[in-house]
């Protein structure tokens, strides 16, 4: 049986944390999910930001299953107990567009797979698992 190819979205620790605890239920970007990545199974890499000791690594599948933009400031804010974006804090409303990807699905993995590649959506691409 041919196993199956993914590609990696990556989410720093500790914010991770929240989604893998089931926690944060909407991912938020200042752009779109690309909508070839709606609706379909992609690997979550937990990367260390500033606060982990550890390197890259994939965690979890997780599928995105709606995206929406946040309209103004006081929207965003009243979403703060799904998406878990204190204010003030570094990925707060900032004048900015902001994008809310509701997280559908999350299967979170017995072990940790260290990342063999670069991060970043670009380059984790066809990845088996």
């Amino acid at each position: 049986m041919p196993k199956k190819m993914y590609t990696g979205i990556n989410i720093q620790y500790p914010i991770s944390k929240l989604i893998l605890e089931g926690k944060k239920t909407i991912e938020t970007r200042t752009y779109p999910i690309p909508s070839k990545y709606l609706n379909n199974e992609m690997l979550m890499i937990e990367t260390p930001g500033k606060n982990g000791t550890f390197a890259a690594r994939i965690v979890a599948i997780i599928k995105f299953t709606e995206c929406f933009q946040y309209k103004s400031k006081n929207k965003f804010h009243k979403d703060i107990l799904k998406h878990h974006v204190q204010v003030d804090s570094l990925w707060d409303w900032k004048n900015k567009a902001k994008w809310g990807w509701r997280i559908g699905t999350l299967k979170v993995l017995r072990k940790k797979v260290l990342l063999s590649c670069r991060k970043g959506i670009v380059y984790t691409k066809n990845i088996t698992l």
